[in-house]
């Protein structure tokens, strides 16, 4: 199932992101998912993160007919939060890429001797 975002709705300090839900015969159904700011700010997750954020929830959950409202849960804004610091990490300790050996030749594949044709 592939899901559009459609909008969202404020309420106080919460956010609720509709969706349509697009089976493979074409047919739609609307699904939302609602997210606490205060939380989302905690974690250090910006505003614009949630929609795909909350997307990527629903793509991961398995629907039944039945329940079509979620809640992207403190545990799930924590492991958000938790992924987003190791990938940071990685890139922190990531070594710098390595010069080429030959410094004093660098460039010399195009500065050539030889005079140009006229």
């Amino acid at each position: 199932m592939q899901f559009v975002l459609k909008g969202f709705r404020d309420a106080t300090g919460m956010r609720e992101f509709v969706f349509d839900g697009i089976k493979p015969d074409r047919t739609r159904d609307e699904y939302t998912v609602r997210t606490n700011l205060a939380l989302s700010r905690q974690f250090g997750i910006r505003l614009q993160e949630l929609p795909l954020l909350c997307r990527g929830m629903l793509d991961r959950l398995e629907l039944d007919e039945g329940q079509r409202a979620f809640t992207y849960s403190e545990l799930e804004m924590g492991e958000h939060a938790s992924a987003e610091a190791a990938r940071a990490a990685a890139l922190r300790n990531r070594k710098p890429p390595k010069r080429p050996q030959n410094q004093d030749r660098l460039g010399a594949a195009w500065r050539t001797a030889a005079p140009l044709p006229r």
